[in-house]
Parts: C-alpha cells; sequence; structure tokens
C-alpha cells in the first residue's frame, strides 16, 4: 500500500495538489522563474487569463489590508472571482471541521488562500484540500509577503545572486519566511535581534547576531516589522519597545549599508517605532514598491499553482 508524506513543506507528488505553505515547496529553479513572470506580469497586468471563470476562497480569521487588496486585485486580472470569507461567514464558527471545509471549498474553487493566527488550520486545510492551498499568513510564516521582498529587490538591482538583506527587529513570521526563501535566490538573509525575540528554530544559513549595526553593515537592504504583530500579546508592547528600541531603521543604521542600499518594510508601520519617517517617506526605501508588488508575485504564484 502506497503512502504519502505528512511533511507539508515538501513538493507533491504528480496528481495532488500544489500547496504553498512556508516556501520551501519552491525550488530554486521554480522561485527564479516564478520571480521573472511576476515581472512579465507587472509590464503587462492583464496578460493572463489563467484564471478565467474560476473563483478563488480567501479566508480572512485575521484582519488585513494589503494581503486582501493585492489578492483580490491580482485575481480579478487573472480573470477570476475572488470570494472573501471571512471567520463569521463559515461554520467553523459553529463547530464544522477544518476537514470538512477543506472537502466543501474543494467542489467550488480553483484555490484555497488562508490568513489565520492558528498555525494547525493551514496544515489541516492543505492535508485536505484537493486544490491548492495558500498560506496568506499564518503565526510561524507569510511566503507571499518574501516573494514581494524578492521581486522588490529584483527590480531595484537587476538581480539577486550575490545580494545581502539585513533583517532587524523581533524574529517573527517575516524573519523566518525571508530566511526559508530568499536563500534559494542567492540571497544572504542576516538576522539580528535583542535576547529573546531571536527567531527560533531558524532555517539553515541563516547568520543570527544581536548587533543591528554589524547586521546592516555591507547589506543591499535592510528590512524591519512592527515590535507587536498580530500573533503578540498586546499586553507585551511596552517591554517589547523596550528591547527592540535599539533596532529601529533610521539613517544612522543604514549608513553603513552598501552603496544604494534600500530600507524595506512588509507594513503596516509605526513611525518612530521599528522605522524613522524620514526613512519611511524618503528616498532611502521601496516600501511602497513592495506594497504593490504582492499583487505581481501573488498572481505569478497562483499561476504556477493552478495550471
Amino acid at each position: 500500500m502506497s503512502t504519502r508524506s505528512t511533511d507539508l513543506s515538501v513538493r507533491r507528488l504528480p496528481g495532488l495538489p500544489r500547496h504553498f505553505l512556508t516556501g520551501a515547496e519552491l525550488s530554486a529553479a521554480e522561485l527564479a522563474a516564478l520571480i521573472d513572470r511576476a515581472l512579465e506580469l507587472k509590464a503587462g497586468p492583464d496578460s493572463s487569463a489563467v484564471l478565467a471563470r474560476r473563483s478563488v476562497a480567501l479566508i480572512f480569521q485575521q484582519p488585513s489590508t494589503r494581503t486582501r487588496l493585492s489578492f483580490e486585485a491580482g485575481i480579478e486580472e487573472l480573470g477570476g472571482h475572488a470570494i472573501v470569507l471571512r471567520t463569521e461567514d463559515l461554520q467553523l464558527s459553529r463547530g464544522e471541521s477544518v476537514r470538512d471545509t477543506a472537502y466543501v471549498l474543494s467542489r467550488h474553487v480553483a484555490a484555497i488562500g488562508i490568513r489565520t493566527g492558528h498555525e494547525e488550520v493551514v496544515s489541516e486545510l492543505a492535508a485536505h484540500a484537493s486544490v491548492p492551498v495558500i498560506n496568506m499568513l499564518s503565526p510561524r510564516d507569510h511566503p507571499c509577503q518574501a516573494l514581494a521582498d524578492l521581486l522588490t529587490l529584483r527590480e531595484a538591482f537587476g538581480h539577486l545572486e550575490g545580494l545581502k538583506l539585513a533583517y532587524v527587529g523581533d524574529g517573527n513570521n517575516v524573519a523566518r519566511s525571508l530566511a526559508t526563501i530568499a536563500p534559494l535566490a542567492g540571497v544572504e538573509v542576516r538576522l539580528a535581534s535583542p535576547v529573546g525575540y531571536a527567531l527560533a528554530d531558524p532555517p539553515p544559513g541563516a547568520a543570527l547576531t544581536e548587533d543591528p549595526r554589524e547586521a546592516a553593515t555591507g547589506v543591499d537592504a535592510v528590512y524591519t516589522d512592527v515590535w507587536v504583530s498580530m500573533s503578540d500579546e498586546p499586553d507585551s508592547a511596552a517591554a517589547r519597545g523596550r528591547a527592540l528600541a535599539g533596532y529601529r531603521i533610521d539613517d544612522e543604521l543604514l549608513d553603513p549599508a552598501a552603496p544604494g542600499a534600500n530600507a524595506l518594510h512588509c507594513l503596516l508601520a509605526h513611525p518612530g517605532e521599528e522605522i524613522s519617517a524620514e526613512v519611511l517617506y524618503g528616498p532611502r526605501q521601496r516600501i511602497w514598491d513592495q506594497a504593490e508588488n504582492r499583487r505581481h508575485a501573488q498572481k505569478a504564484l497562483l499561476e504556477l499553482l493552478v495550471r
């Protein structure tokens, strides 16, 4: 009797749905092709109709601005229809299982996106869905953001191989996805966090330090995120602010970076906390390009998964 792997981070066997949960599902060649395709789709937004007369379910169990906008607009540009489902829209709120929800959704849509505060919801959906499942954000991973980040770097520098990126601040899901996906494109990732806030179980090859200036020296991009993520306790804000105050991206932290280095931020931002207003709204950043590039990178991902 044949068995199939229960490790949902590996690529699927032929005939089984292809999921995108952590980014580790992609090979280096697939990632390179995806970024190339995202550039093409950005240049020609209406050049693909891969989702014509098909729908994609987007489950939002947490608030969203960029993820919802970019997925809805991208699916429309691909000729499809986005069905947005909040927690209160689904019978999950009345005790229906994730398994049964996956079975029903798979009969109606070409793919399922899930944004949730519960890691097990992502893995269970993927285990039972017969269509691709996309992790739009979970406590552990934010792989769609990392695709947009790489697209932004590719636009800025014309290549990815050999670039260096420093992530400074809380070792959260964004840091994990960068450390998982960026090395596939030949990008060196350095993670700088204070004691108690470093990325737990970092992917192999990630360089960890407590010194943000050391991490930023000579890099092509310096990246940060909010000090309190959606999966963190709100009561921890004061303690986090004290611990992370030295990890703010400002002109002083950008100065030891390579000439032409850019600041990156996945947003939302709190000017004056994790990033200065001068950097956020100034010429040394590609942050608003990142926000737009979510759409183009995710369109290329959808093409890959649903063809």
